[in-house]
């Protein structure tokens, strides 16, 4: 099936357009862009490469995919963004390509929604299955895991990490590493307010491995210990608890302080 675009969209001769792209009405698609087979591409829309999108991605209007870092170290050095496969990226989301010292790879995963005004900034690494809602932002260098939900105005400070399961509430500004399966909640700067147990249930854990995950969090948070000798609780407790112990290796595994 041949792709269809409209003749005031402007592609870029090296660009390359895979089967079924639809690309609308003053769309600019830059050099060395590639777009897999089957991905829309509304109207006003910027893509600039080098830039690699996959097969069956949802881009709508106004949505600036691919620009330069907004990084003053940035010198024009090649970098790049990676884009998965059947993503929905909504109105005026902007999406940035790397830094050299920063790896060279803005990478988004497959299955993710990305609504209207999101933005996303270099070196970004998210995972699969996320939904970011209108407005969140991510600074640079930060790296979101699988199935995790940002709500409207939520703000993720440069190099954090946020953990897979992790839902952060409407508003949050978060400075810290999320761990894995935890909710945060609005409070100045977000803090940690118990388990994402409604997205663990929808997603298939049964009660034991909610109950685990809890007393985890209980160990953390709530038990008054030290950073170090909740760590060593929660190594007690990975034995009965591969949930516990991805949230210990998430937890032994930064650079930027734990939001507690």
């Amino acid at each position: 099936m041949e792709a269809s675009i409209h003749a005031t969209a402007v592609v870029d001769p090296s660009a390359r357009i895979g089967d079924g792209v639809s690309i609308g009405a003053f769309t600019v698609v830059g050099p060395e862009v590639e777009v897999g087979s089957g991905t829309s591409i509304g109207p006003h829309c910027s893509l600039s490469g080098p830039m690699r999108i996959g097969t069956g991605n949802r881009i709508a209007g106004h949505a600036a995919i691919g620009g330069d870092p907004q990084d003053k170290k940035y010198g024009g050095e090649r970098v790049e963004l990676e884009i998965g496969d059947r993503n929905n990226i909504r109105e005026f989301v902007t999406i940035n390509r790397g830094t050299g010292s920063g790896g060279g790879v803005t990478r988004i995963g497959s299955d993710n929604w990305l609504l209207a005004y999101t933005h996303v900034a270099h070196d970004c690494r998210i995972g699969d299955h996320c939904v970011f809602s209108n407005n969140a932002t991510l600074a640079g260098h930060v790296e979101v895991g699988d199935h995790v939900i940002l709500s409207g105005f939520v703000g993720i400070h440069q190099f954090c990490r946020i953990g897979d399961h992790a839902f952060i509430g409407m508003g949050a500004f978060v400075n810290g590493d999320v761990p894995p399966f935890v909710m945060v909640a609005q409070d100045g700067y977000g803090r940690p307010r118990g388990i994402n147990s409604e997205g663990l249930k929808r997603r298939g854990f049964d009660k034991d491995r909610i109950a685990a995950i809890r007393r985890a969090y209980r160990a953390l948070y709530m038990s008054g210990a030290n950073l170090d000798e909740a760590t060593r609780k929660l190594a007690d407790q990975a034995g009965d608890s591969d949930d516990v112990r991805r949230f210990l290796e998430f937890i032994q595994g930064g650079d930027r302080p734990l939001l507690r």
